[in-house]
């Protein structure tokens, strides 16, 4: 049965050998899938585990722009058995915690540092993990301080801190989007911006608000796509956004507009595309390119697909290294893209259940708990990309 939010669960202290802290779970990465994946754990019955973080509980929601927002709406309807879109524990609404529909990434941050607390979660911060190998049936998670042991470990260190860099000559004399504080503080009247998706549209939006000339330049263009998975195309949120009349009287489009190279000569910045057009302007092109993704650090203790990603087995577990598992935003499986947080939610109970199981823990209750609220998506075969986002 899983404990109510009155009775979090409290975790047994860790084991040791040779003075060295054992667990059965470490878990990399405490952001949203970090946490999440760690409740579901406590749920499952699982207490000698341990949640690490380089810096802190949410760091890299708190390191968002000030203006940005969550694109997913938060409601409370956790009253009629429907979880909040941006929850990431069964029976927690961030919406009724915090009154807020959507949320920035400081109050984010700090709704996950609240649920660790509440559910008295064993975290480890400032902690960075530098290496982790496998060695006689026992993963070796080499910190600046430390060697930590453990039995499994979950890799959910995210993305959001890795940011992609342009595949264009010149990318270097942009600036990303994710290294801006806030919009308020860019000066300027003219900017350009490379990538159409989310985070470029965000920062086109608030630039605009302040009366700035924006240019959006994008590959593809996301704002015409038909489906409705929004890993394809852009959130309402953001199409909303789009109809604002300032958005409209100060935002250029350029969609299917590659990038051939960027250039600053004399103070002026030149962005040329691959069908010869030249824009110019005195500010630092903006670089929404998105991320590359923390699971390059890890690429030796998985099989990689050829789109970069790691091969998993149904329980999100490495085909290699038994014990390595992946949490978050980097979970494929075939066609199916789980890059938000109402998405690769739904894999947290599957990750639980089997570390549980693995250590002869009873997880009947657990599985029953978790797929009526719609975390524990262990059949995929039906699903496709629309299905995944209803």
């Amino acid at each position: 049965m899983l404990p109510s939010q009155d009775e979090p669960v409290k975790n047994e202290t860790e084991s040791s050998v040779g003075g060295v802290s054992q667990y059965d779970v470490i878990i990399v990465g405490g952001g949203a899938a970090g946490v999440g994946v760690a409740i579901a754990l406590t749920h499952a019955g699982v207490e000698n585990f341990l949640l690490v973080d380089r810096n802190e509980i949410g760091s890299s929601f708190a390191s968002w722009p000030d203006e940005t927002r969550f694109i997913t709406p938060s409601f409370p309807s956790n009253s009629i058995g429907m979880l909040d879109l941006n929850s990431i524990a069964v029976g927690v609404s961030p919406a009724f915690s915090m009154r807020v529909e959507h949320p920035t990434g400081s109050e984010f941050a700090k709704h996950l540092q609240d649920l660790s607390t509440f559910f008295e979660l064993p975290i480890q911060e400032n902690t960075d993990v530098v290496n982790i190998e496998k060695k006689d049936g026992l993963f070796h998670l080499v910190t600046d301080d430390e060697t930590l042991l453990a039995t499994n470990v979950i890799w959910a260190a995210g993305e959001y801190q890795y940011p992609g860099a342009g595949r264009f000559t010149g990318s270097e004399f942009c600036r990303h989007t994710s290294t801006i504080p806030n919009y308020e503080g860019l000066e300027g009247d003219e900017f350009q911006i490379i990538g159409g998706y989310e985070s470029g549209f965000d920062a086109a939006y608030h630039l605009a608000k302040r009366g700035k000339k924006v240019k959006l330049f994008d590959k593809d263009s996301p704002w015409s796509e038909t489906s409705s998975d929004p890993s394809v195309s852009l959130s309402t949120f953001s199409f909303e956004r789009m109809r604002d009349q300032r958005f409209e009287e100060n935002v250029e489009l350029f969609p299917e507009t590659l990038i051939s190279s960027v250039s600053l000569t004399d103070g002026i910045y030149e962005i040329t595309t691959q069908d010869g057009q030249t824009f110019q302007s005195k500010e630092q092109p903006l670089l929404a390119s998105g991320f590359e993704g923390s699971h390059k650090f890890v690429s030796h203790l998985f099989e990689m697909r050829e789109d970069g990603f790691p091969v998993l087995t149904d329980n999100d577990e490495s085909t290699t290294v038994p014990g390595m598992f992946l949490s978050g935003p980097a979970v494929r499986h075939g066609s199916l893209i789980f890059c938000f947080i109402f998405k690769y939610r739904q894999r947290f109970g599957i990750v639980a259940q089997a570390i549980a199981s693995s250590l002869d823990i009873p997880t009947e209750e657990f599985i029953d708990a978790y797929r009526s609220w719609g975390m524990y998506l262990d059949d995929l075969s039906c699903c496709g990309q629309e299905c995944l986002t209803c």
